[in-house]
């Protein structure tokens, strides 16, 4: 798979710097409120509301960085407008656009998701997603184990408000972009679970991402496993 060198990745903008270099802090209004960045109003982006009769609140600015909020930056993919690039070692995930513009959404990366990299395609996607816990997570987690037949799309499912699927040809790669209910996971990595956005990240990626997108997941320095 093309691989992206950190050099492309620091020079793409300032806004995007990665590895142990935090991105430039972006400057807040009186009292540190992290509400406005640029022309993004975060109380609007991040507000709660009802969808598909699911309630969901609105995020709680104190629980995320502010370098993981949703904002436009230079693209440092060089992919082409409509492909989706993940950078699980830095949480971020880039959806390209014309003039080399590209809106970043921070992420949180779960065990599977550093474990495979390369290329695919999303194939399904599903609002409020029934989630099957694997047979091996059953087995050891008896709360888990309620749900080997699927728990049913809410709030309470981790796997949020969304769900992309990723495969290659007619195989799934069982690697998936979706909601979190967890806001405070972004920008971090977890023990279990694939590439997570806030939910009101993953339905505005959802409604502007059609089946057939292209997805680039970049390697991991701490991934297991390689790609398929």
């Amino acid at each position: 798979m093309l691989r992206y060198s950190r050099r492309v990745f620091l020079l793409g903008s300032p806004l995007v710097l990665a590895g142990c270099v935090t991105s430039r802090a972006p400057s807040f209004g009186l009292f540190g409120d992290r509400s406005s960045i640029g022309s993004y109003n975060y109380r609007i982006i991040y507000a709660g509301g009802v969808d598909n009769g699911n309630a969901f609140p609105p995020i709680d600015f104190s629980q995320i960085d502010p370098q993981f909020y949703r904002r436009e930056v230079s693209d440092p993919t060089g992919e082409l407008p409509g492909t989706i690039v993940v950078d699980p070692d830095n949480h971020f995930l880039y959806h390209v656009h014309e003039a080399g513009v590209a809106t970043r959404y921070g992420v949180g990366v779960g065990r599977e998701g550093f474990a495979w990299h390369g290329k695919a395609v999303i194939k399904r996607k599903a609002e409020w997603p029934r989630w099957t816990p694997p047979s091996e997570m059953t087995k050891r987690d008896s709360e888990a184990a309620k749900y080997a037949g699927g728990m049913p799309g809410g709030l309470g499912n981790p796997l949020g408000a969304r769900a992309m699927y990723l495969y290659q040809g007619d195989h799934d790669t069982l690697y998936r972009l979706h909601g979190t209910n967890d806001p405070s996971s972004i920008g971090k990595s977890m023990s279990s679970g694939c590439i997570r956005l806030l939910n009101q990240d993953i339905m505005a990626l959802y409604n502007n991402t059609p089946v057939g997108v292209r997805v680039v997941v970049l390697p991991s320095r701490g991934g297991e496993g390689g790609s398929i």
